[in-house]
């Protein structure tokens, strides 16, 4: 038996080494775009759980962990920004309002699944206008769900959080390795 992460997310490699560094990454083929569910919270559940189990069921003897992350700002999901523009749109949403952050995980080995959604609150600052033309301008946001790295730049705009801080990262890594301990 190994360990798969079904994720190419850098971070979610970075912080899965904090749980064990003996683990393989193999990604999924999932079309994100056919997945969705009532509530943020839900579809970022559901696009974990059709991650993990499209890498588990090539893989039925490996433990395999899913995860998808959405920001939710009102109810409205912010993924991944489209471009500059989808950044700044979701940049100056967030300016000085609360939003949640929603890491969907799926651990499967064979038919065995568990699956949990961890949730975050964020409240960020203002943010003025030549501070988000000045991100946005970096690579940072293009690749993170909501437009912003909470461990990078980002942190000049958070005012606080509560829930887990690695759950904004895109892996809450104390719950899954809980989850990991059934397994």
């Amino acid at each position: 038996m190994s360990l798969i992460l079904a994720s190419g997310s850098p971070r979610r490699r970075e912080l899965m080494a904090l749980i064990t560094p003996d683990y393989t990454v193999c990604t999924s083929d999932v079309d994100e775009s056919q997945i969705s569910a009532a509530t943020p919270a839900l579809t970022a559940q559901a696009l974990a759980e059709a991650k993990c189990r499209a890498v588990a069921k090539d893989h039925p003897e490996d433990v395999v962990i899913g995860c998808d992350t959405v920001v939710d700002f009102a109810g409205e999901i912010f993924g991944k920004p489209r471009d500059r523009e989808d950044a700044v749109r979701m940049l100056r949403a967030l300016s000085g309002a609360e939003h949640q952050v929603h890491t969907g995980v799926c651990v499967c080995q064979g038919q065995r699944c568990e699956s949990f959604t961890a949730t975050s609150k964020v409240r960020f600052y203002p943010i003025d206008e030549a501070a988000i033309q000045a991100y946005v301008d970096t690579a940072e946001p293009y690749d993170k769900a909501g437009g912003y790295a909470i461990q990078g730049t980002a942190a000049l705009f958070c005012e606080g959080i509560e829930g887990c801080y690695y759950n904004i990262m895109g892996f809450p890594v104390s719950r899954v390795a809980q989850i990991l301990k059934k397994f």
